[in-house]
């Protein structure tokens, strides 16, 4: 008999909120800061679905293989798939798994094997859960869960889950889900909230990229950011993106008398060294480099980020959006020390509910 819920099923959303409020209708979890992922389980075969509904499982092989071994004959989950690197998750090093050579993923699922974090129960045996209320799903999560399979901690109390909001970042986990008591599984839809990091910094306007819908001078796509590090190196750490059609054709000419033949810019030529992050480069997302408009290193704007990933030098995680222009600012004020770095948090004792600082 196949299960009562067969791939592919778009998972269920959320909507961005600002605040947690105070409430006695949500359960709170965790935002985990990795790849959504589906988990179908029927006999011997296991499928790793993705948020796209594409499969997962040539990427992680070892996952596969623990589910094996903590998954009852036939369940269908939802979750997260996760790397931590250091006690910590690393969304840079789980990436790196959706590789094409089969060599390379196993050679990083034995370095940094990636574990699956449940945090729904959509089906057991031939029973479907979808239409029973969040607290009877969670409930049967985790009378399933036992010893073996991860599942992610969770509290109806706001005030726990703001102390959560702070302390799990140092741990790597992206900010705080809520999910309605009484409400029932509703794939593709936006029904849960998101209660994400926040972050504003100071950044070197250093280039930027034409609409691609325009002819190049006449509407700005994106501007590229830059931050400075101890030793002075100016490097690209994102773009600003969203803007209205009006606004974009504005930027394009109060821009303009910045642009420059990229003579002497920090990221072109001889001034580049190595280990600079740059614009447009080549990486395993892009075979090609992307064009971009050097700009002369004059301008400060402030940008509101969510997060930063990739190490020293890092970057922001997604896209920044535009605050304000910053004229009383100089571009050699905007280093790196103004971000935001999180208290170290001990991944392991996220799960075990536990509230641990490391240093």
């Amino acid at each position: 008999m196949p299960l009562p819920i067969t791939p592919p099923v778009k998972p269920m959303l959320a909507r961005a909120v600002r605040q947690i409020p105070d409430a006695d209708d949500l359960l709170f979890e965790p935002k985990w800061d990795g790849f959504r992922c589906l988990v179908f389980r029927e006999g011997d075969e296991i499928t790793l679905q993705a948020r796209s509904g594409k499969p997962l499982n040539r990427y992680f092989p070892e996952v596969l293989e623990k589910l094996a071994g903590q998954l009852p004959e036939r369940v269908v989950l939802d979750g997260e798939l996760v790397v931590a690197v250091g006690g910590k998750l690393d969304f840079d090093a789980l990436t790196e798994r959706i590789h094409p050579a089969a060599s390379r993923i196993e050679l990083l699922a034995e370095q940094t094997p990636a574990s699956y974090i449940a945090f729904d129960l959509l089906a057991l045996g031939d029973e479907s859960l979808v239409d029973e209320p969040t607290s009877a799903r969670r409930a049967r999560l985790t009378a399933l869960a036992g010893d073996e399979l991860n599942i992610t901690p969770a509290t109806d109390d706001p005030a726990t889950a703001r102390h959560w909001f702070t302390l799990f970042e140092g741990a790597g986990l992206d900010g705080v889900i809520g999910k309605p008591l009484d409400a029932p599984y509703s794939p593709g839809k936006r029904i849960l909230a998101k209660y994400k990091h926040s972050r504003t910094a100071d950044c070197v306007l250093a280039g930027l990229r034409w609409h691609v819908d325009t002819e190049p001078g006449e509407a700005v796509g994106s501007l590229l950011l830059g931050l400075y590090d101890e030793a002075g190196v100016l490097h690209n750490v994102g773009v600003v993106g969203a803007f209205s059609v009006a606004r974009r054709r504005e930027l394009a000419t109060e821009l303009a008398p910045l642009i420059t033949d990229g003579a002497g810019h920090p990221w072109l030529g001889e001034a580049v060294v190595e280990g600079q992050r740059l614009p447009g480069a080549i990486n395993r997302w892009r075979s090609a480099e992307q064009p971009w408009v050097p700009l002369r290193v004059e301008r400060v704007l402030e940008v509101g980020y969510e997060n930063t990933e990739g190490g020293m030098p890092s970057r922001f995680r997604h896209t920044a959006q535009f605050a304000r222009w910053r004229p009383d600012r100089e571009p050699e004020s905007c280093t790196y020390d103004q971000l935001d770095q999180p208290a170290r948090y001990d991944l392991d004792a996220v799960f075990r509910g536990e509230v641990k600082r490391t240093v």
